[in-house]
């Protein structure tokens, strides 16, 4: 089975305050992120393996973009000193 088959997947949005590593200006930026949280039981026509594999997935979270433009110089610069995944607890 794909990894797909065991999570529910949606977008969001969230809101981060980055430094402009051109013009050094702090602002507050919304990052997309996809997040995929675990589906309440195992999905059909699963055996032992997948079962297993299931039973050790994790809800999380992931950064869909690694490049923001500033809002003051509109360069774009590279989301550093951010986490690009987040473990969610339920």
């Amino acid at each position: 089975m794909d990894e797909r088959d065991f999570f529910v997947e949606s977008r969001t949005t969230k809101a981060i305050d980055l430094v402009c590593s051109f013009c050094r200006g702090k602002d507050s930026y919304e990052l997309p992120w996809v997040v995929r949280k675990k589906k309440g039981s195992v999905p059909r026509g699963a055996d032992e393996r997948d079962r297993a594999k299931f039973a050790k997935m994790q809800s999380y979270m992931v950064l869909a973009q690694d490049k923001v433009s500033c809002k003051r110089c509109r360069k774009p610069f590279d989301v550093s000193g951010t986490k690009t995944i987040a473990f969610l607890t339920e």
